[in-house]
Order: structure tokens, then C-alpha cells, then sequence
């Protein structure tokens, strides 16, 4: 049941990322003033984003700190949030922000990271 637990919350915060890179792009289309800016923005907004988050904040990252990850997150889920509410979707803004709060912390109260003992085990019957 636990490892059912864990890879649901990691889903989960997957899909949130995947999320941000889309509400990225969102927000450069609808931001941008001529089509040639608005591609620049969708195309380049997620891209930049999925980088900084490959090299500091995903679980394979091989550069930062602990506290350098947890800067990284904070600013591309806040800052998605942020585009949220400035296309004037302040309630899902919300909720994006407190669904990715809630289980970021899910997961590191119950270290259900994908890097702990046994997450790697597959078993065969």
C-alpha cells in the first residue's frame, strides 16, 4: 500500500510539473503583442522552465543543493501560479498553487521521494 501511496503523490506532482511547462506556454501565447513574440514566449517559457527544473530540481538533478531544489520549485510553481492569476484565472490559480503545496509536502513528510529504499524494486509474480 505504501509504494501504491508513494508513486500516486509522485504522479501527482509530475502532472503539476507538466502542468507549469503548459501554463508557461499559456501565458506566453496570450501575453505576447505580434504572432512572432507570442511563438517566442509559448515555445520558449516551457523550454527554459523543463531545463532549470532538469538541472536543479528533478530527482536526477546533478547540480544545486537541497536548498537550491527547493528555490527552484518554489519559483517555477510560484511563478506559474502567478501566470495563472494574471489571465485572470484567480481560482484555479489558487488551487493549482495549494494542490502543489499540499503535495510537495505529502511527499517530503513522508519521504516518499523516488530515490528512498525500494523504489527501485520491481517484483514479479
Amino acid at each position: 500500500m505504501h509504494e501504491i501511496w508513494r508513486w500516486s503523490n509522485l504522479g501527482v506532482a509530475f502532472g503539476m510539473e507538466l502542468a507549469g511547462l503548459g501554463i508557461f506556454a499559456w501565458w506566453g501565447w496570450r501575453t505576447g503583442d505580434h504572432l512572432a513574440l507570442r511563438v517566442l514566449l509559448a515555445i520558449g517559457l516551457p523550454v527554459t522552465a523543463a531545463i532549470v527544473w532538469g538541472l536543479f530540481a528533478a530527482p536526477t538533478a546533478d547540480h544545486g543543493s537541497p536548498v537550491v531544489t527547493t528555490i527552484v520549485k518554489i519559483a517555477f510553481f510560484g511563478l506559474a501560479g502567478l501566470a495563472l492569476w494574471s489571465l485572470d484565472h484567480r481560482v484555479v490559480a489558487a488551487a493549482f498553487v495549494l494542490t502543489v503545496a499540499a503535495n510537495l509536502l505529502i511527499i517530503h513528510a513522508a519521504n516518499l521521494s523516488p530515490d528512498t529504499p525500494g523504489a527501485a524494486v520491481i517484483t514479479t509474480r
